[in-house]
């Protein structure tokens, strides 16, 4: 019979549950900058951790080897994979129990009373065998009787031929596998989800570091806007725009400090670090380019290490051992079973009894029923194999995908650093000028905006760039071991 559960298909024979089925990869989801807020592990579990330690006083350091290091210990999408590992696991061992010996011993003790005249032995029957007995053992019977009995039994079973057995084990070998590369997909998840919101809270301090250096500007200019209104040289209209442009910018501060305190909320919840802890970034945001490779060497690398390919294969495995013990249903099953006894009444002496016998199961007219299931499981079998085929053209399209953002968002970064340098010079002439007297504080506020938008932009692209070398890393199934690598850490 085929049982579904809520992750995983069970067929039950002779009332062994073996595994045939197990988690199916969904899908590489890819972070952004726009989808980072407010997450919660209601919906994905690798935003939710198991708390390692309470807070502290001290200040704990983190860098991103660190961060990820308690992700796998603590992330709790990656503990409910490795539960359903050890699930299966447990599901794999009852289904080998079919074919092992199964021994059992028992023993029991008891005092019984008979009437033997309820049975059927009153005096009247006694008297026909009276010639038989002695006079004397007649004369002492009695029709209450009593003795204490004792029993030792050894119990011995084992199933020696079953094709559903069979592939059942078969099947379960290929789920323990599949629990495993989705163990394994799981890490890299957890690998991308805190390399992601480490980044993204580097990106944040940026942020934050940019703007503290504009509110440091405005309020030089401000000042400067106010000695020279006061002087008399410059327009009240100067010292406003100033005033304005500095309050601007203090708002952008307290914007970009929430932000940063809510991007390192998150990253403490995905790692296991209480949300009250303090905790420091120590590794700055990594800028430095990736060495080109192709497609094809890329997907080479993507069908030999991606897990979620792999589980998928196992699944194909899984099935077709679901459809073969379907049609083994029609051969014979032989078994075997023994058992030896002694008993022993009221002490005196032991008998011994013995039993061994085999069965043989003949199925001779379910055809109908046979005929159905191995429909319905070729069906299955059909449909997996249409989702490998799927996700062999899908992980192409990933790391094709994936290498064009890699050099688009490279390019990005490098027109993004050559905004930062103009604007920097731009807004150097506009202060020149405006000291010289040649202009009033209107171009110098717009060339501090544009300067302060340039900067953002280049946070935004290194961030974006960063994550898409993370993509490419999680696209050809190494993430968790060249994460540094492609980095460029």
């Amino acid at each position: 019979m085929l049982v579904k559960r809520s992750d995983h298909l069970v067929f039950r024979h002779a009332g062994v549950p073996v595994l045939l089925g197990s988690l199916i990869f969904s899908g590489m989801g890819t972070a952004a900058w726009s989808q980072m807020p407010n997450p919660s592990s209601a919906t994905n579990p690798f935003y939710g951790s198991v708390t390692a330690r309470p807070a502290s006083d001290e200040t704990l350091k983190l860098s991103l080897d660190e961060a990820v290091s308690l992700g796998l210990k603590n992330n709790l999408g990656l503990k409910e994979a490795e539960n359903n590992e050890k699930l299966i696991q447990g599901e794999k061992n009852e289904a080998i129990q079919a074919f092992l010996p199964t021994i059992t011993l028992s023993a029991d003790t008891g005092v019984y009373q008979h009437n033997l005249a309820a049975l059927g032995f009153g005096p009247g029957v006694v008297s026909k065998f009276a010639s038989l007995f002695p006079s004397s053992m007649l004369g002492s019977f009695h029709e209450i009787t009593r003795d204490t009995l004792t029993d030792e039994t050894i119990h011995f079973s084992q199933v020696l031929f079953s094709g559903p057995v069979i592939a059942a084990i078969k099947g379960a070998n290929a789920a323990t596998k599949a629990a495993h590369f989705a163990k394994m997909t799981a890490r890299g998840e957890v690998v991308q989800q805190v390399a992601s919101a480490y980044l993204h809270a580097i990106a944040a301090a940026s942020e934050v570091d940019n703007a503290k250096a504009q509110v440091d500007t405005a309020e030089v200019l401000f000042s400067h806007a106010h000695d020279a209104h006061v002087a008399g040289i410059a327009a009240n209209l100067d010292e406003l725009r100033a005033k304005v442009q500095l309050q601007t910018q203090q708002q952008s501060l307290i914007a970009a400090q929430n932000e940063y305190e809510k991007d390192l909320i998150l990253l403490k919840r995905e790692i296991g670090v209480d949300p009250g802890q303090r905790i420091s970034l120590t590794d700055p945001a990594p800028s430095s380019e990736l060495a080109v490779e192709t497609p094809e060497e890329v997907r080479a690398i993507a069908y030999k290490n991606r897990q979620d390919f792999q589980n998928l294969q196992n699944e194909v495995v899984e099935y077709q051992a679901l459809h073969a013990a379907y049609r083994s249903e029609r051969l014979p099953t032989l078994s075997f079973s023994s058992y030896y006894q002694t008993s022993t009444v009221n002490g005196a002496g032991t008998r011994g009894n013995f039993m061994a016998q085999g069965t043989l199961s003949v199925p001779l007219f379910r055809e109908a029923g046979l005929r159905g299931d191995a429909d319905a499981s070729q069906a299955q079998l059909d449909a997996v194999n249409a989702q490998l085929a799927d996700l062999r053209s899908h992980i192409d399209q990933q790391v094709r995908s994936a290498l064009l953002d890699v050099d688009a968002n490279a390019k990005l970064v490098e027109v993004a650093r050559s905004n930062v340098e103009l604007a920097t010079r731009a807004l150097s002439d506009e202060t020149d000028r405006v000291n010289a007297g040649v202009d009033d504080n209107l171009p110098l506020v717009t060339a501090q905006s544009t300067l302060a938008s340039a900067q953002s932009n280049l946070v935004e692209s290194l961030y974006q760039y960063n994550l898409s070398k993370l993509v490419l890393a999680r696209s050809a199934g190494v993430l968790e071991l060249q994460y540094r690598d492609y980095l460029g850490r």
